[in-house]
């Protein structure tokens, strides 16, 4: 770490800023390390078991709001946003045509993990190059983070009620990243909240995970049965998932604040293989070569073929009873895996075809 007597913090600041604008992002912000209150509101959604399955998030505890504890040494916290907003088909018309599957605007293009923590490294880079060495560790959702409450005391945004991070300009279609540095940088005035009265968010949810102001149960939430959750989809939610394949945007698509978040200037974001609107029927036929080629470098490769074909059941027995979809779904009532054939089983039985 270079003399603190050696540089200009503020100068420093302001390069970050503006070298982060150059590399592509949207926005930079600076934190202190630390989030306050966030660590006993995480703390109390532990205890209320809202984590559903993913044990990870109990395992790091209170290192998650504490970033010191996760990188020792750590003065600063640079953060930075990237809008996603992809240009595809109308995301509310796809919703209503249960013969098509939704999938999430964030995973239509590309994996944006690679694509963000190669520019935090160029960033980073860039400052080592003008000051010299210094300590850091960059993150995108790769460690124990409480990245939306970092982002709120980077002046990036507010967190709403729907829990997401939310900004006056670009709604919350955006990816967050975070330069952990053992800089002490001058920081941001923490953004203010601007959702008033306002419950768009808590009505729109399908299946009612948003179980008041700022509280997400993921035992219910469609985002995370579709995508985290390994085992089957809880039967009584089923119905309430419709045509959601891979993510739920529906609280987003409710927010007024999204309604004028530009559209990403990122080619690695716009939909690719027509997911944007795929045929249901269609993407159950698909084996898991196809499966693997068509998602190569796509958040949902990560899903894995089981899981998927357990999400495409499901909205397939949501979907009306054409000879396309009772064909896809007869076709696989045999299927290797357990998972799908239990599935399949339920949407036939829901269209009268078992």
């Amino acid at each position: 770490m270079p003399p603190e007597s050696a540089i200009d913090p503020h100068a420093v600041a302001a390069d970050l800023r503006r070298w982060a604008g150059e590399l592509g992002f949207s926005a930079c912000g600076i934190a202190p390390p630390a989030v306050g209150w966030d660590e006993e509101r995480l703390m109390a959604w532990l205890r209320r078991g809202h984590q559903a399955e993913m044990a990870f998030m109990a395992r790091h505890g209170r290192k998650r709001a504490r970033p010191r504890q996760l990188v020792p040494g750590t003065r600063s916290v640079v953060v930075v946003r990237l809008d996603y907003a992809p240009q595809a088909a109308d995301p509310v018309a796809t919703l209503r045509d249960r013969t098509r599957g939704y999938v999430a605007r964030y995973a239509l293009g590309r994996d944006y993990h690679r694509l963000m923590r190669r520019r935090l490294q160029r960033l980073a880079e860039r400052l080592s190059a003008a000051i010299g060495p210094f300590g850091y560790r960059a993150f995108v959702d790769s460690a124990p983070v409480l990245e939306r409450a970092l982002a709120r005391e980077a002046g990036l945004g507010w967190i709403g009620k729907n829990t997401m991070l939310l900004n006056r300009r670009a709604g919350s279609l955006f990816f967050l990243g975070e330069l952990f540095t053992d800089l002490a940088l001058p920081t941001d005035a923490p953004a203010a909240s601007h959702c008033g009265s306002c419950r768009a968010c808590l009505a729109a949810c399908p299946t009612g995970a948003l179980v008041g102001p700022y509280q997400l149960d993921a035992r219910r939430c469609i985002g995370y049965l579709t995508v985290e959750h390994p085992g089957p989809i809880p039967e009584a939610l089923r119905p309430a998932v419709g045509n959601r394949i891979f993510g739920c945007d529906d609280c987003l698509l409710a927010c007024p604040w999204n309604r004028q978040a530009p559209p990403s200037a990122e080619d690695a974001f716009q939909p690719r293989h027509g997911l944007d609107a795929p045929a249901l029927a269609e993407l159950f036929r698909w084996d898991e070569a196809t499966f693997r080629e068509r998602t190569a470098g796509s958040p949902i490769r990560r899903l894995g073929y089981e899981r998927w074909s357990r999400n495409l059941a499901v909205a397939l027995g949501n979907a009306p009873a054409t000879a396309p979809v009772l064909a896809a779904l007869q076709a696989r009532r045999a299927d290797p895996s357990a998972l799908v054939r239990e599935h399949v089983a339920w949407a036939l039985a829901r269209l009268g075809h078992l």
